[in-house]
């Protein structure tokens, strides 16, 4: 699965970027790319947000990764303090919910790395 979204001259404007690594337990694999395929698109009406790639690993095991581009630091900053960063992401977080209340791991993880744009 790729999530393509803004073009090649609104992503060269990108100078900041922020990657989420996303790591799903194998039986989860299949909701998590359903979710992503029907997301939100929350994101998509927010200041500063130039566009996204969501890439499926192409070996098993390897996490997902969620490229997000945007005009600067700030931009994303709002974003994932925002309430439709909240909404955008309810349904994964209620999957991780109910599986703390019947007491499994959680069915993904993810870390954050960000990164400003030294060279085009």
């Amino acid at each position: 699965m790729e999530e393509l979204q803004g073009s090649g001259q609104a992503l060269a404007a990108a100078r900041f970027v922020a990657v989420n690594s996303i790591h799903c337990e194998p039986e989860y694999v299949g909701r998590f790319e359903e979710l992503f395929s029907s997301r939100a698109r929350a994101i998509d009406d927010m200041e500063g947000f130039l566009g996204v790639r969501v890439l499926k690993p192409t070996r098993e095991g390897d996490p997902y990764l969620v490229v997000s581009f945007w005009t600067d630091g700030s931009a994303f900053e709002r974003w994932v303090g925002s309430e439709a960063f909240r909404r955008g992401h309810q349904r994964a977080f209620a999957d991780m919910e109910e599986a703390k209340a019947r007491g499994e791991r959680p069915p993904m993880h993810s870390s954050f790395s960000t990164y400003t744009v030294l060279a085009d």
